[in-house]
């Protein structure tokens, strides 16, 4: 039995003696109080009547009548008159009739109380005895009202009692639950934190516990700030903090051979002009404060413009890599006002910072991109300090020549209903973890990749309807078939209050088929509106779907802010697993992250696998689960 539900027995329990035992000290104490009234009264009227008889002649017939009046008139069950030798005189006898009272109480609480009795004088000589006995049913009625009376302000009381048990019950019982919920989850490796209730007992093993998970905290925060320390080593140029070419080449191909949103964007290229002799007029400290700024100003552009890398190709040259839908044209005049402040900050040389811009997708190489944006690049330095030229990548005929067609496009295919991709997450025993779903739209007659639409869907704000469509389709394929099936959520459906309502709703309908829904969304949602993505997970957590976040590499610092959010798994971004064979730095730092993934429960799948060899080493470095091009469902490590 529970401690509450011993609690509440406890208080019945009580309050029933309590108010059991007073309504019978009560009821006992007004029935021996009503006794002693009838018997005092029995005793005064026969002492009245004896001493009005001992007054008058002793006619029987005198003596008959005064007796009948007294008995008509009083409520008497019984007078009567003996001689000194015990014949009867006269006798007056009647029926109890007992009304207002119900059968049982009566026969419950009956009285015994002794007639009144008293001796009648002729003179000097004893006449005879008098025996007065009177009705009891007004005291049995009496007694019966005192008793409802009394049991109704007892039950009243109780439910007083009651409803006030209940509200200390439920004082006790909210941290109560809280602390059971907060073992509940340290248990599951959640390191949560629990405000201190003023109950003392409860308030110590809150105060306990909450110690516990911040030492986790503390020492999750420590442990990824290390590893992250060494990820900016093997990332990061020294002198800039960017990341160094090999690291933004590295993400260039991961999202352009990705087959979600990040498959189209835009890249930029921005060059110190003349670095030599801007070196030689500044000294070295002052070329690396320039450097240093130049990379800080093309990192902040891209954080606000979000999902934005910024790196150094070598030199002074710098690039920023903007996925997703972008407009040329404004993210051109935006780069310009940014380094435009940069130029003019230094008054003792001239600084040429020219830029190139290219649109890119997944059709296309990065080698190609490159080579356009180095020949635009050139020109551009020719024309001027802040010139700035677009590049013109390959040609390809648009699938649609305006927003309105695309928009109608989109529109018409999400009514007709997406396709879903097939890419296995596998365990390090083959077993397949989920299925990865990208989706896909049927425009003009093909099925599509999401690199194609992405931009437009998101430049359209047809987000989440995109997203409800796959989810939907998700769970009936789920339901159909079985298997656990994953999907990306987009940054603007996580913000969505009502998107989140509606999937809510689907899950709540479709409880068996949630349960293999795996759910993710971006890195950078930790880093532009955690607490949108804290709320999707307390409302999906009910519905045993499983939560994660994609991409995980630059932010894996902020693990310790996660731990309370009940994540299932991390997929580690493709640019820390490609080569990791060939680095003792990668596989030291995916080692670390793996350990602090399963430290607080967490699954970490390694994103971007090409091969099964590379998968086997990712295994024995503790990760959980791989999926790339190089994974198949049927592949089984030796």
């Amino acid at each position: 039995m529970s401690l509450i539900k011993q609690l509440w027995l406890t208080i019945v329990v009580l309050l029933l003696l309590a108010f059991g035992g007073s309504l019978f000290i009560g009821v006992t104490s007004s029935r021996h109080y009503m006794q002693q009234e009838v018997q005092i009264k029995n005793a005064d009227n026969a002492n009245a009547l004896a001493l009005t008889l001992s007054q008058l002649d002793k006619d029987p017939v005198t003596i008959g009548l005064l007796i009948a009046a007294q008995f008509d008139t009083g409520h008497y069950r019984l007078i009567e008159l003996r001689d000194p030798e015990g014949q009867v005189i006269d006798l007056r006898q009647g029926g109890e009739t007992v009304e207002g009272a119900p059968g049982w109480f009566v026969d419950l609480v009956r009285f015994d109380v002794p007639p009144g009795r008293a001796v009648v004088q002729d003179g000097w000589r004893q006449y005879g005895t008098l025996t007065v006995a009177t009705h009891h049913s007004f005291a049995y009625q009496s007694l019966w009202r005192s008793t409802l009376e009394l049991f109704g302000w007892f039950a009243l009381a109780g439910t007083i009692s009651l409803a006030l048990a209940a509200w200390i019950v439920r004082t006790i019982r909210r941290p109560l639950r809280a602390v059971v919920a907060q073992a509940r989850d340290i248990g599951n490796r959640r390191f949560t934190t629990s405000p201190e209730p003023r109950t003392r007992e409860l308030k110590e093993v809150v105060q306990a516990m909450n110690q516990l998970s911040g030492s986790v905290r503390d020492m999750l925060g420590r442990e990824s700030e290390r590893l992250d320390v060494l990820r900016q080593r093997l990332q990061h140029d020294t002198v800039t903090g960017v990341l160094n070419r090999e690291a933004f080449l590295g993400q260039l191909k991961v999202m352009m051979e990705s087959s979600g949103a990040r498959a189209s964007g835009s890249l930029a290229l921005v060059r110190l002009a003349r670095l030599g002799e801007v070196s030689e007029q500044l000294g070295h400290a002052d070329t690396d404060d320039l450097l240093r700024s130049l990379g800080q100003t093309l990192e902040q552009l891209g954080t606000l413009r979000g999902g934005g890398i910024a790196g150094r190709l070598g030199g002074g040259d710098f690039a920023l890599l903007l996925p997703g839908a972008v407009d040329l044209q404004a993210f051109g005049q935006e780069l310009t006002q940014r380094l435009q402040p940069l130029q003019q900050q230094e008054e003792r040389i001239k600084l040429g910072l020219p830029s190139a811009l290219i649109a890119y997708s997944q059709e296309d190489r990065p080698a190609s991109l490159l080579a356009s944006l180095d020949g635009a690049l050139a020109t551009a330095e020719n024309r001027g300090d802040l010139a700035q030229l677009i590049a013109e990548g390959p040609q390809r005929l648009p699938l649609f020549n305006s927003h309105a067609d695309w928009r109608k496009a989109l529109q018409e295919a999400l009514q007709a209903g997406v396709y879903l991709g097939r890419f296995p997450v596998l365990d390090a025993n083959g077993k397949l973890l989920h299925l990865e779903c990208p989706s896909r739209l049927r425009l003009k007659g093909e099925w599509r990749p999401a690199g194609v639409f992405m931009p437009w869907i998101s430049r359209l704000e047809l987000d989440t309807a995109l997203d409800m469509a796959v989810a939907r389709e998700t769970i009936k394929e789920i339901a159909r078939h079985g298997k656990p099936l994953g999907i990306n959520l987009s940054p603007a459906s996580v913000r969505n209050a009502r998107f989140v309502l509606d999937l809510r709703n689907l899950l709540q309908s479709q409880r068996d088929s949630a349960e293999k829904l795996w759910l993710e969304v971006p890195e950078s949602m930790v880093i532009h509106d955690l607490e949108s993505f804290r709320s999707l997970c307390r409302e999906l957590q009910p519905f045993g779907c499983k939560v994660g976040l994609e991409h995980v590499g630059r932010e894996f610092r902020r693990i310790s802010d996660l731990q309370d959010l009940g994540l299932s798994y991390l997929k580690i971004d493709a640019s820390l697993v490609k080569g990791v064979d060939r680095s003792p730095e990668q596989q030291t730092i995916l080692r670390g992250m793996a350990t602090l993934c399963h430290s607080i429960g967490i699954l970490a799948i390694a994103e971007g696998v090409d091969s099964l060899q590379e998968g086997e080493l990712l295994y024995e470095l503790g990760m959980d689960g791989v999926t790339g091009p190089g994974v198949r469902q049927h592949d089984k490590p030796a």
